[in-house]
């Protein structure tokens, strides 16, 4: 019986998509797994060179010229040509695209920060002139905090509109120095070859993209940490992102224990009603039991072995007739990757 055939739509970066050929190899008795860069010229023939059962997406997220191009080509792919892809397509449109994300969570009527977003200059220092400050900047494309600011006083404000207005803003580029292990890290780059040469390719990509024209603000959520919940497939994690300074995206500070049930009953209803089956929720919770969305990924980073730990034993929520149920175990292997092709490998035998 012939394997089906998942195709794995690799981006800009040279090695981005290698976590999905990691997790396809593993079950290379079950699956069959080919690679087309979909940035290239030719990615519609290489596509349907040979036969398509499933795509494997990972969007970029470095620079907006490289996001636009992925979202439009999956979106033929998708809509016009009817495949399937995981993550899903509109879990592809909003990841990394900060603007898009704020429309479709207020299309939704889904809790969030009031956001802003002004494409004149006249409308955002009119803006500047009432806001209520603190105000939170963000740069439409850009993990790990990246890109993000807060604005305390009216001429900080004003001086921001300007400049993003007249020059434009980049992202932070290099190193993340907070991390901490900066010489292990280090070691490790050069003892793999041709990784320096991708590090220092992506740092010019993120110091090369220019936002101007165009400005986003959050309201400022006063909180010590942020609660990240994943779902892949069935399987929940949730563990809190705790604050370092003034924000605790991209902090790699986390704190482990159980989380309350009604936080996971929150993503798994939206996550339900939109069909995201590869997705990351990080959530402010400004009191007990309300949440605020703050961004969703459906491709993400896993700086720790796991997702979650209770009592100290790694494993994931699994909501079972009515109740949510712990399953210890190590279910985050290769960043989570194997769960998503365990998940692809299911779909594929329900048809």
């Amino acid at each position: 019986m012939k394997k089906p055939e998942l195709v794995i739509l690799a981006n800009e970066v040279k090695s981005d998509h290698e976590l999905w050929v990691r997790a396809c190899e593993k079950r290379s008795d079950e699956i069959s797994h080919r690679i087309v860069n979909l940035t290239t010229s030719n990615w519609y023939e290489d596509i349907f060179r040979q036969p398509v059962d499933y795509l494997l997406a990972k969007p970029g997220g470095l620079t907006s010229r490289f996001k636009k191009l992925y979202d439009e080509r999956l979106s033929i792919l998708v809509r016009e040509k009817h495949l399937r892809s995981f993550p899903s397509l509109d879990e592809v449109l909003i990841h990394e695209n900060k603007v898009f994300q704020s429309y479709w969570l207020k299309a939704g009527d889904l809790p969030h920060p009031a956001t802003y977003v002004f494409y004149h200059l006249e409308e955002a220092e009119d803006f500047a002139d009432k806001a209520v400050l603190p105000l939170v900047t963000k740069l439409n494309i850009g993990s790990s905090g990246k890109g993000v600011g807060i604005l305390r006083t009216k001429p900080e404000l004003e001086q921001y509109i300007r400049e993003i207005f007249a020059y434009g803003r980049r992202s932070r580029s290099g190193p993340n120095l907070s991390r901490g292990g900066y010489l292990r890290r280090a070691a490790t780059v050069l003892s793999k070859r041709g990784m320096l040469q991708e590090k220092l390719s992506k740092y010019s990509a993120i110091r090369d993209e220019v936002q101007k024209g165009y400005v986003l603000l959050q309201e400022y959520i006063p909180h010590e940490y942020e609660w990240r919940v994943v779902r892949i497939g069935d399987s929940f994690f949730a563990h809190k992102k705790m604050r370092v300074g003034d924000k605790a995206s991209g902090s790699l500070k986390k704190e482990y224990g159980c989380p309350p049930a009604e936080l996971l009953d929150f993503v798994r209803t939206i996550t339900d009603r939109f069909g995201f089956m590869s997705m990351s929720a990080d959530l402010f919770e400004p009191e007990s039991g309300r949440y605020l969305i703050n961004e969703m990924q459906c491709i993400f980073g896993q700086s720790d072995p796991h997702q979650m730990m209770i009592d100290g034993k790694p494993g994931r929520y699994l909501y079972r007739n009515g109740e949510w149920v712990f399953e210890e175990g190590n279910f985050n292997t290769n960043q989570c990757f194997d769960l998503r092709v365990d998940y692809v490998i299911n779909m594929l035998k329900q048809g």
